[in-house]
Formats: C-alpha cells, structure tokens, sequence
C-alpha cells in the first residue's frame, strides 16, 4: 500500500516542524512558500521545497497539488491568504485539507470554505502542556478528537510483573496497548503475553476520561 503524500503550505515556525516530523517518519512531503529564504533552508530536508504564491491557482494546479492525500494550511498571520488558499485546495479537488486558525473566528470561516479539520496550535499546545504537568505519570499526550487520545503513561507500580492479558485494559477500560517503550526498544502491538517492567512506558488509546485516573498516580 503506498504511503500517504503530504504537502505543508507555509513554512514557518509550524509548517517547518509538522513537515520535518513527517519527514523523519518516512513520508514524502511537499514544503511550499513565497518566501524564498524558508524554502532554501527546507530544500535539503523535505522531499520537495517549492517556492511559490499559493494564492494563485494556476502555481497550485501546476504542483499538482490535487495529487496529495493531505495538505496541511499552515500558514496563521495572514488570515485572508490561509482562507483562499483552504477554498482552492477544496475547488481544485484535495481529499483533505488541515488549516491553521489564529482564533475562533478565523478557524470558523476556515470551516466554511471547506476545511476538513481546524487546528489551533497555540490554544492545543497549552492545553497539552496543562495535562502533562497535571499528570504526574504521563510522558506525552496527543488529542485526537473530543475526549479521545493517544497517551504515553509511565508504568503504575501495580502493573509491574504482570502481562497485559492479567491487566484486561481493554476488556475492563475499552483501552488498547498500541506500544511498548523500554528504555531504546520498542514493542509495536504487544501481545496477551507480554510481561510489563520496572520502568516501562505504555502507549495506549482510549478515552481520556478512563486513562487520567492512571495518569494521577
């Protein structure tokens, strides 16, 4: 099955850093800016980094730029070209375009015009920033919809010795064990009989209302 291909439209501070993640895992990503400089400095590290006015619709057809499974909107500051851009990237065809709104409002219109999913970085960063200094066992968290999240947990003590086919999180929490880390190794899918150690960290799905409690501990 072929990977998905992305493109990221500004790359400032956020486009660069979603690009360059996405890159590091493996896909092929498209940068595009107007700015020169940004894409020069990109152009060794994305797949492609293509300078040009995304605006204009005939620099997007020529990219082909229907051809993605995702682009990313990326760029924040200039309300009114994320807007435009967002409608050409649906007019023209694109599966599903991620948009980045400065606020409500902006993110409001960036709906209207067609965008699949709206983000609000500054807004989801503190959220995510307030949940990890809240919970004393959880290493990292990714929100991936209304009360739905990916989380990396830290062991609890009562985990400890015991496989994950004893623990029954998914029969008794509905959670599901994507990962184990342990210390540079890294178990993908574990099974019923996989023992949990001393120091492991879990990387679970499930609903944050269920896997906070553990987080606590």
């Amino acid at each position: 099955m072929a990977k998905k291909q992305f493109a990221v439209i500004g790359l400032g501070l956020f486009g660069k850093s979603v690009a360059t993640t996405l890159c590091s895992m493996g896909y092929n990503v498209l940068g595009v800016d107007k700015n020169g400089e940004r894409v020069q400095e990109m152009a060794e590290v994305l797949t492609h980094a293509v300078e040009a006015d995304a605006t204009e619709e005939g620099a997007l057809r020529s990219l082909g730029i229907r051809n993605f499974d995702v682009v990313v909107v990326a760029i924040g500051e200039e309300r009114e070209a994320s807007i435009l851009i967002t409608l050409l990237l649906k007019e023209l065809g694109v599966g599903y375009v991620l948009a980045k709104a400065k606020d409500p409002l902006h993110g409001k219109v960036l709906s209207k015009v067609g965008a699949d999913r709206v983000i609000y970085p500054e807004r989801d960063m503190g959220s995510r920033v307030a949940r990890l200094l809240a919970a004393a066992n959880t290493v990292d968290y990714l929100e991936l919809a209304p009360n739905y999240c990916i989380v990396e947990l830290r062991a609890p003590q009562d985990f400890v010795g015991k496989t994950l086919g004893q623990l029954e999180l998914r029969r008794r929490y509905g959670i599901n064990v994507l990962a184990l880390k342990r210390g540079r190794e890294v178990l993908i899918s574990p099974g019923a009989e996989d023992y949990i150690e001393e120091g492991d960290i879990l990387v679970v799905l499930g609903e944050q209302d269920k896997i906070n409690p553990w987080g606590q501990q």
